[in-house]
């Protein structure tokens, strides 16, 4: 049995970089980004109007002029089509572009308006007031995204906004998904008492989902040596392989033998971590790893996010994760010398813990609501309200 910190270095030391691909943007949620992206013009292009009202010049409003001729309306979209002279003003709508010859914009509840003349009213102004200016986020050619970072909704606006329609973004591996248990059955089949419907599998491709992946090979296998050894064989054509169930020590945990039978390399079984000990990982004799993480819901989801997803970003040539350090707030008690995870949830300022109740690794909740998991550190029995603990988003 090895260190969770051991666990981890061996991992690292398996990467080898992925290659890139074009991909439209519409697919590009959650890849990681191959290039940088630069503004294609300046952002906004034009100064913007931040709201509806009345652009007019600076130079009349301080010479005392309160009402103004509406020399024409500017919708957003629709360019002006003369230049305002002393005494006019624009009628203009959010999103619209401000001529030049307006230099602030005054917002239409300070206004009375009778026909084509308008009274305007306003405390201290200036000049650009309710315009956001041509280039104040982005100009031509800067910087705008850099590259090795995930894609986020946010950033994928912004793909959008430059007119890019395909990205270049990090390759992903083939990833096989493989289930096993005589215990576990579909979810749209009949369930006998003594048996669970199979909600590891989903757990697991809803996570590689979140992180871009989607499994070329999803299967399930009762704990039968011949029907694993056959589904195994077939999972090893992928460059990932992701089994759950099997890897402990009880009387029909075949996975770990089958896997040396089939020239995968162990790199390592069992971790000093609970929940997720009996975690397996190895080498497939072309290459790519293969993990083994246990059974229980829990202990299946934490290992993924400790072992698997480190060495998918990793691979895709992000950093090695950093722990956050927080405050935790209540006492807590372990009992067994082992590096513990425990699921948490953040008060409202994100900056203090609360453990958040689960009845074991088995529980179907997987500590529901929790956004995230801290380590209660092996060599501590106690945590204390005020200690500081590693914390990992989920």
């Amino acid at each position: 049995m090895i260190s969770f910190e051991e666990a981890r270095v061996l991992i690292a030391r398996q990467v080898v970089l992925s290659g890139d691909e074009l991909v439209d943007v519409e697919e590009a949620l959650g890849r990681v980004l191959a290039e940088e992206v630069r503004a294609d013009r300046d952002y906004p292009p034009f100064n913007r109007a931040a709201m509806d009202g009345y652009a007019l010049r600076l130079e009349d409003w301080n010479a005392g002029l309160r009402e103004y001729q509406i020399a024409e309306t500017i919708l957003a979209g629709q360019p002006a089509s003369k230049e305002i002279t002393k005494g006019f003003c624009y009628k203009i709508m959010t999103g619209a572009a401000v001529p030049l010859s307006a230099n602030f914009v005054i917002r239409v509840e300070d206004s009375v308006r009778a026909g084509q003349l308008v009274t305007l009213h306003a405390g201290t102004v200036k000049v650009y007031m309710n315009i956001a200016r041509q280039g104040e986020d982005f100009l031509a050619g800067q910087l705008m995204i850099g590259s090795h970072i995930r894609l986020s909704p946010q950033l994928i606006s912004m793909l959008a906004a430059v007119g890019r329609q395909q990205v270049k973004v990090k390759k992903l591996p083939a990833v096989a998904v493989l289930t096993t248990g005589d215990e576990v059955v579909p979810i749209g089949q009949e369930v006998l008492p003594y048996q669970i419907r199979n909600s590891n599998s989903y757990l697991i491709r809803s996570m590689l989902r979140e992180l871009g992946h989607i499994p070329e090979f999803i299967a399930h296998v009762p704990d039968d040596k011949e029907l694993i050894k056959d589904a195994l064989e077939q999972a090893l054509k992928s460059e990932l392989v992701i089994i759950n169930g099997g890897v402990s020590a009880g009387d029909a945990d075949y996975v770990p033998d089958l896997l040396a039978a089939l020239q995968v390399r162990k790199l390592f079984h069992k971790v000093a971590i609970r929940p997720g000990k009996p975690v397996w990982v190895g080498v497939k004799p072309n290459g790519g790893l293969v993990f083994a993480l246990p059974g229980n819901p829990f202990s299946c989801m934490v290992t993924f996010h400790l072992f698997v997803k480190l060495f998918l970003e990793l691979s895709q040539g992000l950093h090695m994760p950093v722990m956050l350090k927080l405050t935790l707030a209540t006492e807590r008690l372990k009992k067994v010398n082992l590096n513990e995870f425990f699921p948490v949830r953040l008060d409202p300022q994100g900056m203090t813990l609360y453990p958040v109740a689960i009845n074991g690794s088995g529980d179907i909740g997987l500590g529901r609501y929790a956004q995230g998991i801290a380590l209660h550190p092996l060599e501590k029995s106690t945590l204390f309200p005020g200690d500081l603990v590693d914390f990992f988003f989920l």
